[in-house]
Parts: structure tokens; sequence; C-alpha cells
């Protein structure tokens, strides 16, 4: 056997006892390295004349290529152990009964926002959806709250980073009502229309939240009146509560976007509630200045709006006395309603 061919088998056998990647570097260094064998080979090389040079370090080259072809060899093979031994490792049991997911439950306000949904759908009104964040004009000015009218202060909101067409700053909607006039701007009449939907104002306690939701109705027409605004939302609480023995009344109030205006409260004759006047909603006439921002001849057409807190509502249907439960996220408290 040739020196080189000893290199070889040496060099086979000393990557086969190679136990870690470390190991087999260093054997890797002993034949292919700056001080290795084979280089060393490569240096003696200059000692021949050209013929037996080129034949000589042809048969070098071949010797290197057969290191370098055991070497690739041996660390496939530990780079194959090594995984089958963290997959053995990480097995995984299938035999085992799989962890179900845990079933998912619709929120109560949620349950509320469908439910007035479904109700007014079934006496005509459409549901109607828009932006969050809203104009100065359309949460204010197109509802008569021009700037610096004292009633802006009732709806105190969040600003954002950024200003409409005419440079005043964008803001977080107060109520769902820009949504009557952008509506009522893309529609004509008759109009029939509700806006569910989420809103804020910088208002925290047992029975507000910075962000809420709201219900918003409107109706117009050429004769639409109060009798058909107590007849709808008498209907609305019925069914919303399930219940006829319960009562609607009116109480004078002030809106700059409805004139005149009350407040709408309700008693139910049975239950922990019975007899008490409990507040759910305001509403009234559709202003005049409301119906032409709107786009129509307040001269021809009248209407009704209303609007009520979804938040208000789902704690009078469950008996909540703490508006912050619905945001808390506790399991305990949510998984009651599914």
């Amino acid at each position: 056997m040739s020196s080189l061919e000893q290199i070889v088998a040496a060099a086979e056998a000393g990557f086969l006892a190679a136990k870690d990647p470390a190991a087999l570097e260093n054997a890797k260094a002993k034949y292919l390295g700056k001080t290795g064998q084979i280089t060393a080979q490569m240096k003696g090389l200059g000692q021949l004349d050209p013929e037996a040079r080129r034949t000589q370090g042809a048969v070098i080259n071949q010797a290197k290529e057969k290191i370098e072809a055991l070497l690739n060899v041996r660390r496939t093979a530990m780079a194959d152990a090594q995984m089958q031994s963290r997959l053995d490792a990480e097995a995984i049991d299938v035999s085992l009964p799989g962890r179900g997911r845990g079933v998912g439950g619709i929120h109560p306000v949620m349950r509320s926002w469908q439910r007035v949904s479904e109700i007014f759908s079934s006496i005509g009104f459409e549901a109607a959806d828009g932006p969050e964040i809203e104009t100065d004009w359309t949460n204010f000015s197109a509802l008569n709250s021009p700037e610096n009218h004292p009633a802006r202060s009732m709806q105190d909101t969040f600003y954002i980073d950024a200003k409409d067409s005419t440079g005043k700053p964008l803001l977080l909607r107060t109520h769902t009502s820009p949504m009557q006039v952008r509506y009522a701007r893309m529609h004509k009449p008759p109009i029939k229309v509700i806006a569910p939907g989420r809103t804020y104002r910088v208002d925290s306690d047992a029975t507000h939240s910075p962000m809420f939701h709201q219900v918003e109705g409107l109706w117009i027409d050429t004769d639409i009146s109060f009798a058909d605004l107590k007849g709808v939302y008498l209907n609305f609480v019925q069914a919303f509560f399930e219940t006829d023995d319960l009562q609607v009344r009116f109480r004078p109030s002030y809106f700059p976007f409805t004139e005149p205006s009350a407040e709408i409260d309700i008693a139910f004759g049975t239950g922990p509630l019975k007899g008490r006047w409990l507040e759910v909603s305001g509403a009234g006439q559709v202003h005049p200045t409301v119906i032409r921002n709107m786009g129509l001849d307040p001269e021809q057409y009248i209407g009704f709006a209303f609007g009520s807190g979804l938040e208000r509502l789902t704690m009078l249907r469950y008996g909540i006395n703490d508006l912050r439960l619905f945001y808390e996220g506790d399991l305990r408290f949510l998984k009651q309603f599914n």
C-alpha cells in the first residue's frame, strides 16, 4: 500500500472514530489542514521535475478528493444521527387523547347587537355601517352642533393626528348619529335605518366606558310623527326584553339634533325592576337644520331619530350592575351567556 493510500485509510478510520462534530473537524485538520498530511504531500511536489510533478499531483488530488468524500459522508451520518436522537427525545405519543379546544361564545354586548338588528330588520329598517374615525362636520356641525356650541362639552372625545379637507382634526366618533347624515345623503326618502356600532368618549365609571356601543335609529318621510316613534320603540323594547308587560314614557329633554327632544324611559310590570322608570334612550323629531344637511327639504320631509346604548340595554336584560364587567375578559363572567 502506498503512502497516499495509507493516508486515505487512516483518514477514514479517524473520521469514523470521531464521536462529535468537533472531533471530526480536528480529524479533518490532521489531513486537510494547513499542516495536514495531504498539504505536506502537495508542498513536496516542488522538489520533483515537471513531468513527475504532474503525475504525482494528480495522484495527490485523487487522494484529497477521496478524503473529502469520506469527510462529507461522516458529516451527513453525524447530522442524521443527531436529528434522529432529537426526534426520539421529542416524540409525541399519538395514542394519547387530544386536547380539545375550548368552545367560544358570543359576547353579551354582541348578542344585543345581533338581537337589535334582527328586531328592527323585522319591521323594515335597514342596518348601516360607517367609519369610526369621523370629521368634525359629520360628527358635530351637520348635527346642529357648530363650533363653540355648549352641547359639544357633553361629548368630550378623542382626536387623532390627522386633518380633514378643511384642516380640522379628525376624531373618534362620539355617537353613531353621523351615519344618519351619511346614509340620508346617499339614499332617497322614505329612509328607515339603524346604525349600530362602536363609539368613544372620555368617560369611565360603573355605567360609562371610553369605548361603548350605540344604536341609532332614523325614519324620514313626509308624515312621520311622535306617535310613530312611540309605536316603533315600544315594539322594539317589548321584543328585546321578551315581555308585553312593559311601559314606555317620554320626558322632555334637549338634544341639538332634534326638536322637540325627549328621553325615553321604560318600566317593567314584573321582576326585580318592577315599577321603576329606567332611562334607555334619547330621541326626538329630527331638527330642520339636520334635515337640510341631509340634502333634503325640511318643508317637505319630517322624521324622528333615537339613540340607545347597547351596554345599557344588555345590563337591563341580564341584570348586570357594572358596565366594566363587559371588558375585563373574565371568563367566569362571560361563560354565563353561552
